[in-house]
C-alpha cells in the first residue's frame, strides 16, 4: 500500500531481432533467452509478447546484405519493414518501434557514412531521412534514431512533416553513452565497428551535464521523447533528465546489464527474479517513464504471480 514505485507492463517496450530467412529463431548466446528471429517467427513474438500485457516491441534488423552507407536499411522489402507491416496487421493496437541506424547495415560498422575513418556526420544525415521514411510508409508507431549524431531529431522530424508522416513520433536517443555493456547486442546483430570505436559520436561516461545539453537539443529538434542508454550506470542521468524536460523519459536497459543478471542466475551467485524486480524498479525509482528491457516478458510473468 505505500509503496512508491511501480513497475507496470504498459511502461515495458520489448526488444526484438529481426533477420533473414524463414522459421529462423536462433537463440544470441551471448544473451540467453533472447533470439534472432524472421520476420514470421518475429511476428508470433510480438503476439507473444501482446498477450502477455507488453503493449510495445522495438524492432533491430539485421540484413541480407551490408554495404558502406547501410543502404539495405532503407529497402521497402527489408526485414524491420516487413516485420512492421505484419505486426500492425496482426496486432493493429501493438505500437511498433523502429530503431534507425546503421551500424547493423554498414560493412565497417559504424553508425552512418565513414571517410578516413571518421563519421561523416551531415551525409549520415542526409541517409537517416531516408530511412526513418521508409520505416513511416510501413507503419511504424515511432521512429527511435540512435546514432547519437549531431541534428539526427530535427533529420527525422523534417523528413516525417515533408513525407505527410507528421504523427509519427520520435523517441530519441538522446543521451547515449559510449558504454562497455552493448557487447552482447553487437553480437545480436553483427555491429561492431571494424575499426576504432564510437566514443567520437557516443557520450563520454563521465560526463551529466552534457546530456542535459543533448537532451535539450533534442527537445528543441522536436523529439517526442528522450532516452538515457544504457540504464543501470545512470541512474543519475535519468533522474537528471527527469527534473529538466516535460517529455517521456525511455531508459534502455541494454544488453549487457541482462546478461550480467543471466551469467550471475547461472553460477547460482543472485535470485534472479528478484534481480530482475529490483532492476526494473530502480530505473522506474530514477524517473524512467518507459524502459525498454530484455526482462519484459519474465516481468509480465513475475507480476502476475504477485511479486
Amino acid at each position: 500500500m505505500l509503496r512508491e514505485n511501480r513497475v507496470e507492463l504498459d511502461r515495458l517496450i520489448y526488444p526484438l531481432f529481426v533477420v533473414p530467412g524463414e522459421g529462423v529463431e536462433r537463440e544470441i548466446s551471448s544473451m540467453p533467452g533472447q533470439y534472432n528471429f524472421s520476420v514470421d517467427k518475429t511476428i508470433d513474438a510480438a503476439k507473444e509478447a501482446w498477450d502477455l500485457g507488453i503493449p510495445s516491441v522495438i524492432l533491430f534488423g539485421v540484413p541480407t546484405a551490408k554495404d558502406a552507407v547501410g543502404s539495405e536499411s532503407w529497402n521497402p522489402e527489408g526485414e524491420v519493414q516487413r516485420a512492421i507491416r505484419g505486426i500492425k496487421k496482426a496486432l493493429p493496437e501493438m505500437v511498433v518501434i523502429a530503431d534507425a541506424c546503421f551500424c547493423e547495415y554498414t560493412d565497417h560498422g559504424h553508425c552512418g557514412v565513414l571517410k578516413d575513418g571518421y563519421l561523416q556526420n551531415d551525409e549520415s544525415l542526409d541517409n537517416l531521412a531516408v530511412q526513418a521514411l521508409s520505416y513511416a510508409e510501413a507503419g511504424v508507431d515511432i521512429v527511435a534514431p540512435s546514432g547519437m549524431l549531431d541534428g539526427f531529431t530535427l533529420a527525422v522530424r523534417t523528413a516525417l512533416e515533408e513525407g505527410d508522416y507528421p504523427n509519427v513520433a520520435i523517441m530519441a536517443y538522446s543521451a547515449k553513452y559510449s558504454s562497455a555493456f552493448y557487447g552482447p547486442f553487437r553480437d545480436a546483430v553483427d555491429s561492431a565497428p571494424q575499426e576504432g570505436d564510437r566514443s567520437a559520436y557516443q557520450m563520454d561516461p563521465a560526463n551529466s551535464a552534457e546530456a542535459i545539453r543533448e537532451v535539450n537539443l533534442d527537445v528543441q529538434e522536436g523529439a517526442d521523447i528522450v532516452m538515457v542508454k544504457p540504464a543501470l550506470s545512470y541512474l543519475d542521468i535519468i533522474h537528471a533528465v527527469r527534473e529538466e524536460v516535460d517529455l517521456p523519459v525511455a531508459a534502455y536497459n541494454v544488453s549487457g546489464e541482462y546478461a550480467l543478471l543471466k551469467a550471475g542466475a547461472e553460477k547460482g551467485w543472485i535470485d534472479y527474479d528478484r534481480a530482475v524486480m529490483e532492476v526494473l524498479t530502480s530505473i522506474r525509482r530514477a524517473g524512467a517513464d518507459l524502459i525498454i528491457t530484455y526482462h519484459a516478458k519474465e516481468m509480465a510473468r513475475l507480476l502476475a504471480k504477485g511479486r
